[in-house]
């Protein structure tokens, strides 16, 4: 159902429709989604739940983890009485934006880049590269892909990696 509220809002050509789409998306997914150009192959992880994307384009194949903000960081001028910073992201193909991730203002997310758990962009991200922190930039290594590849793990590795770990941690608790 999310999907289909997701085209309805971001390709309807009905007024009433996208409206509809937008109200049943934040009710039920605590979700705004406004993009002036938005791929077909775009995915929500946990169907973008808690997310507001106020974009100028999503492109092929980016993915976007819960509670992302995407949006605006624009400011008054009182002095000129005018609008500065004016713009929302342009997020680049193969793009991964992590659980928690801040992406605001005129900024451009470069191709296959990597914007890190809880991390802030307000500036320009080359492609292939991570952000973590506060528009802190590092390298992305090519031979790794950091949180979403489509050749996902199956659940039960992750269960069994975890089990794994408990057990560790609880030896660790023992000596």
């Amino acid at each position: 159902m999310f999907e289909k509220l997701v085209r309805m809002n971001c390709y309807s050509n009905s007024r009433a429709l996208r409206r509809l789409a937008e109200n049943l998306l934040e009710k039920l997914y605590s979700c705004q989604i406004r993009c002036d150009d938005m791929d077909s192959s775009v995915l929500f992880a946990h169907h973008g739940r808690g997310c507001t994307i106020v974009a100028a384009k999503l492109c092929a194949n980016v993915v976007i983890f819960q509670n992302v903000t995407i949006g605006s960081n624009m400011k008054y001028n009182k002095n000129t009485r005018t609008w500065e910073n004016v713009g929302t992201p342009i997020i680049s193909e193969g793009v991964v934006v992590s659980d928690g991730a801040k992406i605001l203002g005129p900024v451009v997310v470069g191709r296959g880049s990597v914007v890190g758990a809880g991390a802030l962009v307000t500036h320009d991200v080359p492609p292939e590269t991570i952000v973590v922190g506060v528009n802190r930039q590092m390298p992305k290594d090519p031979d790794y892909d950091l949180v979403f590849n489509s050749d996902m793990i199956e659940p039960e590795k992750i269960v069994e990696a975890n089990r794994v770990l408990v057990e560790g941690f609880e030896k660790s608790m023992e000596g």
